[in-house]
């Protein structure tokens, strides 16, 4: 049953495939025959149309002397639209030429408008300057014992500087109220972006006041010490000292031989120590050790006499100088003109602390001829036996059962 009902089917569906095909050969067939009537109607066309145009041109026909006016007349239209052309593109030239003109006659206008005020304003500069120079010299010599006259002839001359800069330019603008907000607006960006060259400014107009440090003066300022070799607005130049707290070519007090240049805002933030301003000398000391079998008195009278007799009379100016310094001041002024000495035990010898009185700048000079006195001294063959040095050793000590020490 299932067979007969697949080949029924089958063949209804082959018979329906041969009827559309039967339909589409038709339909093209149809569709071909259509194409070729239009083409054919076509040529037709085509073929009559050629003719009756070759009929109207021998029957219509031009003659000779139409023909050239026609072609004069057309040389007539090309000669008229190339003059039209031509005077459109020099109308261009002269429109061009004329503005041209007119810019450069509105720059002479405004400058034979505003030349009489350029005059004027540089006129006026010219003026200003041999005033303030004047007045320059005039407070160099009235202001001369002054220590801060320097810091005060700066500050007048900014002043007149701006003083006469504003009234030049506002000769120009013809506008006071308009210059004003230009120098203000202008002012506050140049603060913001000069803050750091502001901030040395006023360290160095703070400096002249104030006298932290002058050239000539021995400073330390955060991590740079030595002489001071120049001052600017900007910046500070000193001669470098080498100093044991810090890494570098030289470990003690004395010139490297390096310029070091700082900003002068450090005045500002940073902490400044002068060695010589007011009083070039410093406390200095000089540590001698023994060891501890030595006579302590007796190797303190025989060091005390031995500095007196070296430094002693060195010590007076400055002690005296010291003194008054420090009665000015209303603190106490109880102050030896000798070197001083003091003792300190230690683990295995004893330290004499020799401290005494000397230049600034003569602080390791002073400390190796101390020394050197120092050690001619304790040489002596009366001072070997109450005065022994200290060297490496090392001592073995017997103790009994509750910790005291047996005699060998």
């Amino acid at each position: 049953m299932l067979n007969e009902e697949e080949k029924k089917k089958n063949q209804q569906s082959q018979s329906r495939e041969r009827r559309y095909k039967k339909k589409r050969y038709r339909g093209n067939e149809k569709t071909v025959n259509n194409a070729r009537g239009r083409l054919k109607n076509f040529r037709q066309a085509s073929i009559l149309a050629v003719s009756i145009t070759g009929f109207l041109l021998i029957f219509f026909s031009l003659s000779d002397e139409d023909l050239a006016l026609q072609a004069q007349q057309t040389e007539d239209i090309s000669v008229e639209e190339y003059q039209t052309g031509a005077v459109d593109s020099l109308l261009q030239e002269e429109k061009a030429t004329e503005e041209a003109i007119g810019a450069l006659q509105r720059f002479w206008d405004n400058f034979m408008y505003n030349g009489p005020k350029i005059l004027i304003a540089i006129g006026f500069l010219f003026l200003a300057w041999l005033l303030i120079r004047l007045i320059r010299y005039i407070l160099r010599k009235s202001l001369d014992r002054l220590q801060s006259s320097k810091g005060i002839i700066t500050i007048v001359m900014i002043g007149l500087w701006l003083l006469v800069i504003g009234i030049a330019v506002s000769i120009i603008a013809g506008d006071l109220r308009a210059l004003v907000g230009s120098l203000g607006l202008f002012g506050l960006a140049l603060s913001w972006a000069l803050q750091t060259p502001i901030e040395s400014f006023t360290g160095w107009l703070l400096n002249a006041f104030k006298h932290y440090f002058r050239p000539g003066d021995r400073i330390k300022v955060g991590d740079v010490f030595g002489d001071v070799y120049k001052m600017d607005f900007l910046t500070t130049t000193i001669w470098e000292i080498g100093s044991p707290y810090q890494p570098g070519f030289v470990n003690a007090e004395q010139p490297t031989g390096r310029l070091v240049t700082f900003p002068n805002n450090e005045i500002l933030t940073g902490t400044i120590i002068n060695l010589t301003r007011d009083f070039p000398y410093v406390w200095d000391e000089l540590v001698i050790c023994v060891a501890n079998e030595s006579d302590i008195k007796f190797t303190n009278h025989v060091l005390e006499k031995a500095a007196t007799d070296k430094i002693g009379e060195y010590m007076k100016e400055p002690s005296h100088r010291y003194r008054e310094i420090l009665k000015k001041a209303g603190l106490p002024s109880d102050l030896s003109d000798k070197p001083l000495l003091y003792t300190s035990p230690n683990d295995s010898w004893t330290e004499i602390i020799i401290r005494y009185l000397v230049g600034a700048r003569e602080r390791r000079q002073w400390k190796t001829k101390l020394y050197l006195h120092l050690s001619a001294i304790l040489e002596k063959d009366e001072n070997k036996k109450k005065i022994i040095p200290v060297y490496p050793r090392q001592q073995v000590q017997m103790i009994s059962g509750d910790g005291r020490p047996l005699d060998n």
